[in-house]
């Protein structure tokens, strides 16, 4: 009954999204390595884009990893954009471009874990996998009275045996469709209508009073304090970036020259020792050094606290950093950078 209850449901109330109207499995590997960590209202103009840049694998596969850096641009968590074009090659050059039609096949994927898998799997092809995400932790945690902490390797270990027993084995792809949406509309974190819910003469929450304490969460990893200080260097309508190298955030990524600290720098040595590095990167002072706007960047486990400043050139500078390189403004378009450093080019 727990299938055909939610599958009534989903009849009703199912959102309309583009990756559902195909069965074509590139399509919908691309729409979920694009809304993991992403909402879909953002994640649906990059699927779009996606699709209509890149129609085909092969497609995706002959562009540049410079080019799928840039499409992704402001997605954020950079590494999906890099596996999801490793796992192009691969598919094109090891497979003969024929996407893994069975569960392990695209769990070999690079960037697939067993969520991402199992919607592959169950919506291309019909598969019987569940799918867990936070929505359906949520949903089946408060339904079933389960207290284990998710996110836990156990926790997985048991909400899928569960959902393999529930799952319906003919329409699997709507099961899991409709299961991930009943927890994103209905059964939310807060302020979800338990009287009005479908399943609350059955849900154990609901019945003993523990919506507000179910899921149970693992403790959280600390959020670490990043200090970054950006050095805007121009000369006319040039200015100089360097790319991130591999083993931080935003590898691959352009950006402004960069001073990291542990600490804060104080106030009143600012300017001084930012002109003592611009010495080391090019040489010489510039003409004008102005300290510009302060900006906070989130990520999931780092606050990124910028400081930026502004130094004028009035000749060519020269760089004595090998690293760094002098480009254009239309040059400038075709370079994949962070959102924290769009966000400040956005605001001159």
């Amino acid at each position: 009954m727990f299938s055909k209850i939610l599958l009534d449901w989903y009849t009703e109330n199912g959102r309309q999204l583009p990756w559902r109207n195909t069965e074509n499995a590139y399509y919908i590997w691309l729409s979920e390595i694009i809304l993991q960590q992403t909402r879909i209202e953002q994640g649906r103009s990059y699927y779009s884009h996606f699709v209509t840049e890149y129609p085909t694998i092969l497609d995706l596969a002959k562009a540049s990893e410079q080019q799928v850096l840039k499409s992704w641009q402001g997605l954020g968590y950079y590494s999906r954009a890099r596996n999801l074009h490793a796992a192009a090659r691969y598919v094109v050059e090891e497979l003969g471009g024929r996407f893994p039609d069975t569960y392990e096949g695209i769990l070999s994927l690079k960037g697939v874990g067993r969520y991402t898998a199992a919607a592959i799997a169950s919506f291309a092809y019909k598969l019987p996998y569940p799918v867990i995400d936070g929505n359906v932790y949520r949903f089946i945690a408060r339904m079933y009275g389960i207290d284990t902490p998710i996110g836990t390797d156990q926790a997985y270990r048991e909400f899928e045996q569960l959902l393999s027993r529930l799952i319906d084995r003919e329409r699997p792809d709507l099961f899991n469709q409709a299961i991930m949406d009943f927890g994103s509309l209905y059964c939310k974190p807060t302020g979800c209508d338990c009287y009005g819910c479908v399943f609350r003469q059955d849900c154990v929450a609901f019945n003993k009073g523990k919506v507000d304490l179910l899921p149970v969460k693992a403790k959280k990893t600390a959020v670490k304090d990043r200090y970054f200080y950006y050095v805007d260097i121009r000369w006319n309508d040039h200015l100089v970036l360097r790319k991130r190298e591999a083993g931080d955030i935003w590898q691959g990524l352009y950006e402004l020259p960069l001073v990291e600290t542990d600490k804060p720098i104080a106030q009143r040595w600012l300017l001084g020792r930012m002109r003592k590095q611009l010495l080391s990167w090019v040489g010489e002072a510039p003409a004008q050094l102005e300290i510009g706007p302060e900006m906070v960047h989130q990520l999931t486990h780092r606050t990124i606290k910028a400081q930026f400043f502004r130094a004028n050139y009035q000749e060519k500078p020269h760089l004595m950093d090998e690293k760094m390189r002098i480009v254009d403004m239309d040059e400038l378009k075709t370079l994949p950078i962070s959102r924290l450093i769009d966000r400040y080019l956005s605001k001159l």
